[in-house]
């Protein structure tokens, strides 16, 4: 079993994945800023370690996800100011690669979203703009290192069931999908090397998650 560390660890999908690894026998950390919501994610059996990443240097950060086997990155944003989307979205999740390569930790899984690239076409008038900037920028950035890296990005999130089942595609049939189910396709992308350096577009559908990803 592995060693895990994820940011961003009171995020739904984060909650989620941290029950489904730990339920899988992983031993997972879970970084959050608020230490109020430590107890959330003790309930998961994740052990949660308290950091804000928006404050820590890359060098810092190596501190805090050294000895794992991997690394990811589901912390957001969630709509605040553009000033705090670039430094979350962007700025932070930029160190935690560095921070990454630092630590040794070679495995990083990215949770982006199903139109993150750098031609998005979100009009700037748009508040989704700075989101969709800052998810390009730190997307392209992983692209470029050598980390064993994951991009997924799945559609609109919703908070119904998970299925289990997805459609793996730029053009999926549906425009959603459950957070339980992207945290089941993180599970399964990480010990899945079929998906590293692969940027993976899903949303609901009929496949299997584990069918789905063998065949990205």
């Amino acid at each position: 079993m592995s060693r895990v560390a994820i940011i961003g660890g009171h995020g739904k999908v984060a909650l989620h994945l941290s029950r489904i690894l730990t339920g899988a026998g992983h031993e997972v950390s879970s970084i959050v800023r608020n230490p109020d919501h430590q107890e959330d994610v003790k309930a998961t059996g994740a052990q949660p370690v308290v950091a804000d990443v928006t404050k820590l240097s890359s060098g810092e950060l190596a501190d805090v996800v050294r000895g794992h086997d991997s690394v990811v990155w589901s912390a957001g944003a969630a709509g605040s100011s553009p000033e705090d989307t670039y430094a979350i979205d962007r700025d932070a999740a930029i160190r935690s690669m560095d921070a990454a390569r630092e630590a040794g930790v070679d495995r990083y899984v990215m949770v982006s979203y199903i139109g993150a690239r750098r031609d998005h076409g979100v009009p700037e008038s748009n508040s989704f703009f700075h989101y969709a900037e800052a998810k390009a920028a730190a997307d392209e950035y992983l692209r470029g290192t050598d980390l064993a890296w994951t991009i997924l990005g799945p559609g609109a999130l919703t908070t119904d069931p998970g299925k289990g089942t997805i459609e793996v595609s730029g053009e999926p049939q549906q425009n959603s999908v459950p957070r339980e189910d992207v945290a089941q396709v993180a599970a399964v992308a990480l010990g899945n090397p079929r998906t590293v350096g692969k940027f993976i577009q899903f949303n609901s559908g009929e496949t299997p998650i584990a069918e789905a990803l063998e065949v990205v």
